[in-house]
């Protein structure tokens, strides 16, 4: 005789309400066994030991666990990270008892509720865009990449005339298109680096054409504070920069002055990391941080973990393997994976010959939680896109 045992997988407590009420159990039962269906693991880095054993003793006394290094106990480490495991309600009671604690800790359970209640999901939401709108969230954007350079990775010189970028991006709105990302300097891996001068001059022109000739919100694709001005003044509706907000000091202010939209992109030179993601966390917060300093509001900030900057085949494979990871942060997440050399070197091709690896990536993307991805071949990855989305969020 066979029970039928299987598994479920229960991501927040939406699925887990629904799952207790298949098997029959009334409100007040769902109400209170949600919290216990829904399994969180947390880490918190650069713990005093003090602080950790605390953790540790209220996180084992509600049921839970506690991981941190030898050593902590008896004061012997300076430092220890802590992994914390436990359902949602044995993280509510862990929390309610570090609001009483000293050392921090009071501060340290306001963040751990605020990344349980960003790991619940995203609500969709409307971003106003400088007179445009965007719903985030119902389904995944598509932005179409139009490269006003003669020399990018994969589509230098394709778009570098006028009427060759009016009509391209007019074509990719007729492909399905949400958003066009108008982009002046080449970001190749050994680009010649444009001054500002230039940057506007290729940009701007063809940027006055197309806010008056295609219905959908343009982005900007640069780090200079002066071009996303000029572009701002023109009429752009969003800013996409590759640097977050550090390579201009002046950039985060030109978004807020505007109340436009900031794409924040992981970035860094070399390839060096402590810990991967959490580092990849730590910066994007930190610029989240450079963007409220500045008065942008956080729900115009998008971020992009940066697949191919900053990172090796390796990491970028793993980077797309975790990003839910980024979910902690709570902002939608613009994934760039168009063409990039981790396709190119997984399957050893060229930049021309990696629309399947594009596609696939855009579909693990998407499936595991981005809200808007950045391409080159729009019609394709649309389809794509629209296939994944009636899988994942049955639309």
């Amino acid at each position: 005789m066979s029970f039928g045992v299987r598994n479920l997988i229960i991501p927040n407590r939406q699925v887990a309400r629904e799952e207790l009420s298949r098997v029959g159990s009334d409100a007040a039962g769902c109400r209170w066994m949600t919290p216990k269906a829904v399994h969180r693991v947390l880490k918190v880095v650069d713990l005093e030991p003090k602080q950790a054993n605390i953790i540790k003793q209220e996180m084992l006394s509600k049921g839970g666990e506690a991981a941190v290094s030898r050593g902590t106990v008896d004061g012997s480490v300076e430092k220890t990270d802590v992994l914390l495991m436990g359902t949602l309600k044995q993280f509510h009671g862990l929390t309610n008892k570090l609001k009483m604690q000293p050392f921090g800790l009071s501060r340290l359970a306001d963040e751990v509720r605020q990344v349980l209640e960003n790991t619940e999901g995203r609500q969709p939401y409307t971003l106003y865009c400088r007179g445009k709108e965007l719903y985030l969230g119902r389904r995944t954007l598509v932005m179409g990449i139009l490269n006003i350079t003669p020399d990018s990775f994969s589509d230098g010189g394709t778009h570098f005339s006028m009427e060759n970028a009016i009509n391209g991006a007019r074509q990719m709105v007729a492909e399905g298109a949400d958003i066009i990302d108008l982009g002046g300097e080449s970001t190749r891996p050994g680009h010649v680096q444009v001054n500002q001068d230039e940057e506007i001059s290729r940009v701007i022109p063809v940027l006055e054409r197309l806010v008056r000739e295609i219905d959908v919100p343009i982005s900007v694709d640069t780090y200079k504070a002066g071009v996303a001005k000029k572009a701002m003044e023109v009429g752009a509706h969003i800013i996409n920069d590759q640097w977050a907000l550090r390579a201009d000091a002046d950039m985060a202010a030109v978004a807020a002055e505007y109340s436009a939209p900031v794409v924040i992109m992981h970035n860094q030179q070399g390839t060096e990391y402590h810990d991967l993601m959490g580092d990849m966390v730590g910066f994007l917060k930190e610029s989240m941080n450079i963007a409220d300093s500045a008065g942008v509001p956080r729900e115009n900030i998008i971020i992009d973990p940066g697949i191919g900057f900053g990172k090796t085949l390796e990491q970028n494979l793993e980077v797309m393997r975790r990003l839910p990871e980024l979910d902690c942060l709570g902002q939608p997440i613009l994934l760039g994976t168009s063409r990039k050399s981790m396709i190119g070197k997984a399957l050893g091709l060229p930049a021309d010959e990696r629309v399947e690896g594009t596609g696939a990536s855009v579909a693990l993307g998407i499936t595991l939680g981005a809200d808007i991805v950045r391409v080159h071949d729009v019609k394709e990855m649309v389809r794509v896109a629209r296939m994944t989305d009636a899988m994942v969020r049955q639309c």
